[in-house]
């Protein structure tokens, strides 16, 4: 073999591994199995308290964003807007250069688009078309009085195509790995809904549905993981909901699953031991994100948070599933340490046999009390 082409094969082997791993960095499965732990999403809204960095960097801490297709520089090509199916040419490029900047801060970052199909603003279609939903008198309904949204008619079948079209037209651009779909019911005409844009977006988009801290059986084969709102998270019954729903959409929803939890504050943002609380739950319950936000009835924008210390917690990835412990609480292990997650009830105490960092404090040890509806994050100490 001459010299010539035994660099020649040496460069076209190492140019495949090249793009077979630069391959795998764009696949939306490898990023969310690649990732580690824990995993914070953001659900519209941006974390506020972070100094010092630019907008791209501080949503690239996230590891999940969804939002509407303009937050991403899309612009659609027509106006009203919930008429079009396309994107500009010039939008999709800028906004496909976003997706490049955001990846090249977070490797690990998924993309959803918000597709409209329950409500929107009045500008969204022409006031008379048929697309709306209309009370007996032939007036709009309004479906969302706090942003002026009024109601659209999904069980219109011809609606319903349209729906699925743009959601076509937001994975065919290229910057999103999937679609997200808010105020999720398991109606007949969502269904219906559902398999539509199932078959128009393809088998590997995803798809992210709002269903609060609800189970959704009938969705199970289309969706890939449930936006739990958790608006309900004030009492034991409340969390033991919140822990049962997760942990049955972490067995029954599509592969890969991307379920991402979110409980809000009851007094403020400081509310750091239910923000521990909500983050352990997630850890020990689910491979998917969380969130710790503001309580939507505020007149802020909605889903507005900080970002927690807690957060940057180096877990690894899980070794184990959570283990339910004698007196409730739920540990598991994870590559770099562990994760408990303790429900409203009594304290409970978990011993190493080597010491552990406490994340949210610093303090070492091989013994730690966790105060009850409180989780925390271990990390080992290398020998």
């Amino acid at each position: 073999m001459s010299k010539r082409l035994s660099i020649s094969l040496i460069l076209v082997c190492f140019g495949m591994g090249l793009h077979l791993s630069l391959g795998a960095e764009s696949s939306a499965v490898d990023r969310i199995a690649r990732r580690d732990f824990p995993s914070v999403f953001q659900a519209w809204n941006p974390a506020e308290n972070v100094a010092n960095e630019s907008q791209l960097e501080t949503e690239a801490r996230h590891d999940l964003i969804f939002h509407a297709a303009d937050f991403f520089g899309l612009r659609w090509d027509t106006e009203p807007q919930g008429a079009s199916t396309r994107f500009t040419a010039d939008s999709v490029k800028h906004a496909n250069q976003r997706r490049t900047n955001l990846l090249k801060l977070n490797p690990h970052i998924v993309l959803l688009c918000e597709i409209r199909y329950r409500d929107a603003h009045r500008s969204f279609l022409p006031s008379g078309s048929d697309w709306w939903l209309r009370d007996p008198a032939g007036k709009p309904v309004i479906g969302w009085e706090e942003g002026g949204y009024f109601l659209l008619d999904f069980s219109n079948p011809a609606f319903r195509t349209q729906v699925a079209a743009r959601a076509k037209a937001a994975v065919d651009s290229g910057v999103f790995d999937g679609v997200f779909l808010d105020w999720w019911e398991e109606d007949e005409a969502r269904i219906l809904l559902l398999k539509e844009i199932r078959a128009a977006i393809g088998e590997d988009a995803l798809i992210l549905a709002n269903a609060n801290d609800r189970n959704s059986p009938k969705s199970a084969a289309y969706i890939n993981g449930h936006f739990m709102e958790c608006y309900r998270s004030r009492n034991a019954t409340d969390w033991e909901r919140i822990e049962s729903s997760l942990t049955w959409a972490e067995t029954y929803l599509r592969k890969p699953r991307i379920n991402c939890l979110e409980t809000w504050y009851s007094n403020s943002r400081e509310d750091l031991h239910l923000m521990r609380a909500t983050t352990a739950l997630g850890l020990t319950r689910s491979d998917g994100f969380v969130l710790f936000s503001d309580p939507n009835p505020l007149p802020s924008p909605d889903h507005l948070h900080d970002w927690y210390p807690f957060w940057d917690a180096k877990l690894g990835k899980p070794l184990s599933p959570g283990e339910r412990r004698g007196d409730g609480s739920i540990l598991r292990k994870f590559t770099k340490g562990y994760a408990i997650y303790n429900p409203p009830g009594q304290s409970t105490t978990v011993r190493f046999a080597k010491p552990h960092r406490r994340q949210s404090t610093g303090h070492m040890a091989m013994s730690h009390e966790i105060a009850p509806l409180d989780g925390e994050i271990f990390i080992e100490i290398p020998d």
